[in-house]
């Protein structure tokens, strides 16, 4: 699953840099990602100052909503008896006799394990945050821009549009969620209200199956495609005005020199006449050109810059930024030691407290067509099912495909119509209003053209469309529309239910054309031998436009005035790619590119370079060919991988500079005998970090504006890699120094002789006491109450204890930081690792980032932080007679 660069992220794990030296970097001034979080303290805690310090606090308040979870309850709405096992990380196991009593059970447990999360999330969802928070800026603008979209109005037709069954499913999972919410005080349900309740008014209204829906449209949201790179390449030929040089700054796929997740020789005969064929789109005629060279000038570089301003308004509840990604694999039974397929997966998103993940187990006492479920894994709070994991038959893990299927539209406005062809056409438009706890209500007007909802007059960031052309009134003025796959009502949830039963590629290939948004990678094994690759999504199909000055694919804002770069349908979903037990023995899929350019569909130009997926291969292919088999705990080291491709890449030319200083030279010297792992207790991996982001510093911040500064990703390694071949590339030359011209050596020296005067600063003089995880730190935030300016004895509550971190951006242990901000501090990682062993079911392992439980006070907040740091897993029993013997808690619950 991998995203991009976000700025509020709302359940990421932002961290506070340390001050910089006058030799370091000087931090982007990018927006906080902890605004919102500053802006809620002044919602309680001066009024939690007078209680903290009491026994009565932490005995009443903070246990107060601790959940029963042994005994017998009442249900209501529960057909028969359901029984609910926890193990000893907490993980509930869930067995009933109907499909719509696990779910109802499934949503009272996570009701009781997580509802203010679940709450959140669907205020966020619904553009509703003002109401939880208040008069909160932050909040105020993320809910317009959410209305803006239209999240719950499409959620809303969505549940018209789902199989009965799956909507029987949605409400009786509501029904659950109710049924515990029913008869209790908010104070009862979750510390956080008691917070929030001291200046608002927080009732929690009951759970309804849109909410569940519309938390899909977030999930969509962050893991969407390339959109901050489609408004990078604009953004960066404003300062470069040269095409030329703003494609160095993105180069193909083909740069990286990795493999595609498929070779197009696994590929089927499709119904089509070859899946491997590119699929058919009309030459188009043009009367106008995309945005970039030619639709260009101030103003539409201000409606394009108050788009982003706009988008990144959005809380990330999932996960955007650099590091961002996911990785899995699955290796057939001839290379395992149980002779039956394995599978593994880790998504990288965004890291918070609690964790995004819920485990569980979701089992009919006896499966059969009335109660199909026996599946186990990780889903979301608020959302019925499971979203990766395994049943009996079938285990299936999810990254993110990265396919583009958002587009930025440049539309020419003249008051309430746009401009399409000759032609001045009505804009749609709808009122919005978002209410504010305790303070007046804010209205809004929406506006839409044919593509999408207007975004770039969603926040006063300075004028945008507003100012006459320089012909005059007539012509109007410029915004930005946004055309996104998800704004069209789809059939996820179905997906979601038809993956849980699936027993084979058939079934999953089925499943796959419902999963319509966000566009995924799945890789499943099967218990009967076969592994498999699936590419699901809603893929936009985009016209070939002759004479355009960049390319009509995507990858550059288009102009909304010529129907010429309308979308032109969708990919059949039987055209997708797909393959079936390839000949290599193995599949790997990490964000890289799915098939060779050219073959296949049109997906993205944008991948993720391949180092991730090119490091696992590598690994795989070598067990392989050295005959000895897999097993779960190989699985494991690889996930934990820690070695660099950033070293093999950049090592060469950086020992090949001349230091003639010892004191300079002491850092240098760290990386001659370096092994390449980013292990947190390295001294040279330290430095060599710091030598990377203070080379993208001094090369590229003198040439671009800064809300694209590099954040460290593999495409600035790609970008790097070609330069260090070039010594008098045009980006080497530092323009603030005026009359000298820099060449690569000189920089590289710069670059070398900062990061160890910076490490003496942050670490200390004598290199032998530097070390990786004292930079490279995760500290967890709740989404609310974790940020700056809140009491230490709440946010020691609500915040786990920061945990030094082995990993870095592109490596397979994906722990990325962002160079950007001058912070080495962890912002994305792998939210669980998962591995199943399919010839040994409950030989499976998992292990999540924080727990199970939402509450601060329980045990199994944070009780498996420590191990997943550490790279350690906890068993995954899956029958019942291996739950049983794990089950440490039973709650009964009855009608």
């Amino acid at each position: 699953m991998r995203g991009r660069r976000g700025s509020l992220a709302c359940v990421s794990a932002p961290t506070t840099p340390a001050e910089p030296s006058e030799q370091s970097p000087t931090p982007a001034p990018r927006r906080s990602r902890s605004r919102l979080r500053r802006a809620v303290v002044g919602i309680a805690v001066i009024v939690l100052l007078a209680i903290v310090a009491t026994v009565t606090f932490t005995a009443v308040v903070i246990r107060r909503p601790l959940p029963e979870t042994s005994g017998s309850l009442q249900l209501d709405g529960l057909e028969r008896e359901v029984t609910v096992t926890r193990d000893e990380q907490g993980v509930p196991r869930i067995y009933a006799d109907t499909a719509e009593d696990l779910f109802r059970a499934q949503g009272y447990v996570q009701a009781q394990d997580r509802f203010f999360e679940m709450d959140y999330r669907r205020h966020v969802t619904s553009g509703r945050l003002a109401e939880l928070v208040g008069d909160v800026p932050a909040a105020i603008e993320a809910d317009k821009v959410v209305r803006t979209f239209g999240w719950r109005q499409v959620a809303q037709q969505e549940l018209d549009l789902v199989s009965d069954e799956t909507r029987s499913y949605l409400r009786a999972y509501a029904e659950g969620v109710n049924a515990y919410l029913q008869g209790r005080d908010a104070g009862d349900i979750a510390f956080e209200y008691t917070v929030l309740g001291t200046t608002a008014q927080v009732e929690p209204e009951p759970w309804d199956p849109v909410d569940s829906l519309a938390w899909l449209k977030a999930m969509a949201w962050d893991l969407r495609g390339n959109y901050d790179d489609e408004l990078d390449r604009a953004l960066a030929y404003s300062t470069l005005d040269d095409v030329a040089l703003v494609n160095e700054l993105f180069p193909p796929y083909e740069q990286g020199g990795n493999a595609t997740v498929l070779d197009p020789a696994d590929l089927p005969e499709s119904e089509s006449g070859g899946a491997g064929a590119p699929v058919d789109v009309a030459t188009a005629q043009t009367t106008s050109s995309p945005a970039g060279p030619s639709v260009r000038g101030a103003r539409v570089d201000d409606a394009l810059a108050s788009a982003r301003a706009a988008l990144e308004a959005v809380p990330v509840l999932v996960g955007r930024g650099e590091g961002t990604g996911s990785n899995a694999w699955v290796v057939s039974g001839e290379h395992t030691s149980s002779g039956a397929p394995m599978l593994a997966n880790d998504p990288h998103l965004a890291l918070g407290a609690p964790g995004i993940w819920a485990q569980v187990g979701l089992h009919c006492t006896t499966v059969g067509a009335d109660c199909p479920f026996d599946v186990a894994g990780f889903s979301f709070a608020g959302f019925p099912g499971v979203m990766i994991g395994h049943n009996g038959q079938l285990a299936w893990g999810l990254t993110n495909m990265g396919a583009d299927v958002t587009d930025f539209f440049v539309e020419r406005v003249r008051g309430e119509t746009y401009q399409r062809g000759e032609e001045w056409v009505p804009l749609e438009v709808r009122r919005e209003t978002i209410r504010v706890a305790g303070s007046a209500a804010v209205d809004i007007d929406v506006r839409s053209t044919v593509h999408g909802p207007v975004i770039s007059d969603v926040l006063e960031v300075g004028a945008v469309t507003g100012a006459p052309s320089a012909a005059g009134t007539a012509l109007g003025s410029y915004a930005v529309s946004l055309a996104w796959t998800a704004l069209t009502p789809g059939r996820t949830a179905d997906a979601v239910f038809a993956l849980n039963t699936a027993q084979d590629a058939e079934d999953v290939r089925e499943a796959a054309a419902l999963f319509d948004v966000p566009a995924q990678n799945i890789v499943f094994a099967t218990a009967d031998g076969h592994i498999g690759y699936q590419a699901p999504g809603r893929i936009p199909v985009r016209a070939e436009v002759p004479g355009s000055p960049v390319p009509s694919d995507g990858s550059w804002p288009r102009d909304g005035r010529d129907p010429a770069y309308d979308w032109q349908g969708w990919v059949p979903a039987e055209q997708m790619p797909r393959a079936l037990d390839p000949e290599s023995g193995f599949i790997v899929t990490a964000n890289q590119a799915v098939l060779p350019a050219g073959t296949g569909p049109f997906l993205t130009n944008d991948w993720d370079y391949g180092f991730r997926s090119e490091r696992i291969r590598a690994l795989l292919t070598q067990q392989i060919d050295s005959g000895r088999p897999f097993g779960v705990e190989d699985f494991n080291n690889i996930q934990n991988d820690d070695w660099s491709p950033y070293a093999q890449v950049l090592l060469p030319a950086l020992l090949d500079v001349q230091l003639d200083d010892d004191y300079d030279a002491a850092g240098q010297e760290l990386l001659r005998g370096w092994d390449g792992r980013m292990a947190a207790d390295s001294a040279p991996a330290a430095y060599f970090a710091a030598v990377w982001r203070n080379l993208l510093q001094a090369t590229f911040w003198d040439d671009l504006p800064q809300d694209m500064r590099p954040d460290g990703g593999d495409r600035w390694l790609v970008v790097l890699r070609t330069m260090l071949e070039n010594p008098d590339d045009r980006f080497w030359d530092d323009r603030s120094t005026l009359n000298v011209v820099e060449s690569r050596d000189e920089i590289l020296t710069q670059a070398l002789v900062s990061a160890r005067r910076d490490m003496t600063v942050e670490m200390a003089k004598d290199p032998s006491r530097w070390s990786w995880g004292k930079l490279h730190t995760l500290r967890l935030e709740h989404p609310i109450l974790g940020g700056e300016g809140v009491p230490g004895l709440v946010r020691e509550l609500v915040n786990p204890s920061p945990v030094e971190m082995s990993g870095s951006s592109s490596v397979v242990n994906a722990t990325g930081w962002d160079a950007g901000t001058g912070s080495f501090a962890v912002r994305t990682g792998p939210s669980m690792r998962m591995v199943v062993d399919l010839g040994d079911i409950d030989d499976s392992t998992w292990v999540t980032v924080t727990g199970t439980s939402g509450h601060p006070a329980s045990k199994h907040y944070a009780d498996q932080l420590g191990a997943w740091a550490e790279g350690r897993t906890f068993p995954f029993a899956f029958t019942r007679d291996a739950v049983q013997e794990t089950a440490r808690e039973e709650l009964t619950l009855t009608p």
